[in-house]
């Protein structure tokens, strides 16, 4: 399906990119393409049981299509007000045509997000690396607090992203999703990178 066609699916409107709000530590809203999302569906890493931050979240198509797909929890947050209105209204119409519940969103810095019982994260490059390890902060602290295995997912990763992650003692490489295939390129860097807890 093209990305039209699963927003008409879905009931939402994501397509489309923003980069309106655009800076050093923020860069712009452009939603991961479906075809991607359905690869990350298929490789069942993620079930009914996640519960799932999606940090980043724009209009909200990632939340949107793992709940509606595999019928996990999910929580959007993203800092750009504008996106968080788009992502209510599609919620509402969402919600109104599936009748599901299990997605919410926050307007709030992933900095300051107070992670409660998440065990998945999902990320598309939302922000710069310095951000990013604030957030990990976040994540190592309910790690520590709660002890159970988390999964991070980072599509289309930066060279930054994958050398700070891989000085994370409580994060460990477990395996990545290849999607060059989908874009018919040699793009090493279309594929979904997948870090989990170390115990």
């Amino acid at each position: 399906m093209i990305e039209k066609d699963w927003d008409k699916k879905l009931n939402i409107t994501t397509c489309g990119r923003d980069a309106s709000k655009e800076n050093a530590y923020h860069y712009p809203y452009e939603p991961t393409p479906y075809s991607v999302l359905e690869r990350l569906v298929e490789s069942e890493y993620i079930s009914s049981e996640s519960s799932v931050v999606d940090y980043g979240c724009g209009k909200g198509r990632v939340s949107f299509f793992l709940n509606h797909k595999s019928g996990c929890k999910v929580v959007g947050i993203d800092f750009d007000e504008r996106m968080c209105k788009a992502a209510q209204e599609n919620l509402l119409s969402y919600n109104k045509c599936k009748n599901k519940s299990g997605v919410k969103f926050f307007c709030e810095s992933a900095e300051k997000y107070e992670i409660e019982d998440a065990d998945t994260f999902y990320f598309f490059n939302p922000f710069s690396v310095e951000v990013l390890q604030s957030v990990v902060g976040k994540i190592k602290k309910s790690y520590y607090e709660n002890l159970r295995e988390m999964q991070l997912f980072f599509y289309y990763p930066s060279d930054e992203y994958i050398s700070y992650l891989m000085t994370v003692p409580e994060l460990i490489f477990t395996d990545e999703i290849d999607c060059q295939d989908l874009f018919g390129g040699n793009d090493e860097r279309e594929r979904i990178v997948i870090f989990e807890t170390y115990f």
